[in-house]
């Protein structure tokens, strides 16, 4: 495939514009997948396709890893995984840099991508729309790599507890994040403080932008993956003395990796065969929080408190909810931009 077919990203194609595609056939089930699915193994990601000359084998594969933070970090962080799974498989392996989820997860259902990595949010997304099967999340020998939604507040501020936060404005990361925004709708009532109602909710667009943003004086406290911050305090981006952790959730999986569901099935066992065999350098191990390796999971388990989340917040993982995430990425977008052209 050549790098030119993977631009144009932008979202006014089928997905969003609902366009139809043709339906899983002979489907006695497909559960909350899109029609464009089945599910007829029950296992809740997408089967498939029945018929072999609709699965793909594509000469060169397409890689990219979540736009959390800085894109061009994540690329060169991957670059030994690349070569591997380039090795195992035979195939020439790219990565291509996108720059919202919402444009992750159509380029997965569109068939420019093949193999993904998707934070842990917008994996319903990608399951349900993009066909996604999750397979791996970074890990070590004993189990997967977690972590926890945690609320920062800078060391100075005078809010030493959660209700502390009412009247206050709180940044939350997007609409699809699940520790920067799901699961504080859904677990901060029980704490006394309802988004948007306790508090004023900002959107910063990204983790590591809330962090920033607590720090400046921007925001008065943040939600934010637990792994991100401690990743930032490493690089030496922000000094932990600088902020207080006045809340920590319980453990979360990690971002997701998975393979579209409608690749051949020999060269599954080989991308299979790739995530499960290669051990992550020194280099890669520093990036990842001590992680060395990706760890074997299932959507329908490891994920069922995302989901129950989600539930709980009222987020389906529907067409509706992917273009409401990407008018809000847009909308983030030609507010960076204007932002930037103003300095200039």
């Amino acid at each position: 495939m050549s790098i030119k077919l993977l631009t144009g990203l932008a979202l006014s194609g089928s997905l969003l514009l609902g366009a139809s595609t043709a339906l899983a056939e002979d489907c006695a089930y497909r559960g909350v997948l899109d029609d464009k699915f089945c599910d007829d193994n029950y296992d809740l990601v997408a089967d498939l396709p029945k018929d072999s000359k609709e699965w793909r084998d594509p000469s060169t594969l397409v890689f990219t890893y979540t736009p959390v933070e800085d894109p061009a970090v994540y690329k060169d962080a991957f670059s030994d995984f690349q070569k591997y799974l380039s090795d195992v498989t035979g195939k020439k392996v790219v990565y291509y840099t996108v720059h919202s989820n919402a444009a992750e997860v159509e380029a997965l259902r569109s068939g420019r991508l093949h193999i993904a990595g998707f934070s842990t949010g917008p994996t319903g997304y990608a399951v349900n729309l993009g066909g996604l099967v999750p397979i791996a999340v970074k890990g070590t020998e004993e189990s997967f790599q977690g972590y926890n939604l945690i609320t920062i507040v800078r060391k100075d501020s005078d809010i030493t507890k959660m209700t502390d936060l009412k009247g206050k404005v709180v940044a939350h990361t997007s609409a699809s994040s699940n520790s920067g925004n799901l699961a504080p709708r859904a677990l901060f009532p029980a704490l006394g403080l309802t988004p948007d109602k306790d508090y004023e909710v900002k959107y910063s667009g990204k983790h590591d932008q809330s962090v920033m943003g607590v720090l400046s004086g921007d925001y008065d406290a943040a939600p934010v993956a637990s792994d991100v911050y401690k990743r930032m305090v490493s690089a030496k981006r922000i000094d932990a003395d600088d902020f207080r952790t006045i809340y920590t959730s319980p453990r979360f999986p990690t971002s997701s990796f998975g393979y579209a569901h409608d690749l051949n099935p020999e060269l599954v066992e080989k991308i299979k065969e790739a995530f499960f065999t290669f051990r992550f350098p020194a280099e890669m191990q520093k990036t990842f929080g001590g992680a060395d390796r990706f760890f074997p999971v299932t959507y329908a388990k490891d994920w069922q408190i995302i989901r129950d989340i989600a539930h709980s917040s009222g987020t389906a993982y529907t067409k509706t909810g992917l273009k409401q995430l990407a008018e809000a990425d847009a909308a983030k977008a030609a507010a960076k931009r204007a932002k930037e052209a103003a300095k200039k």
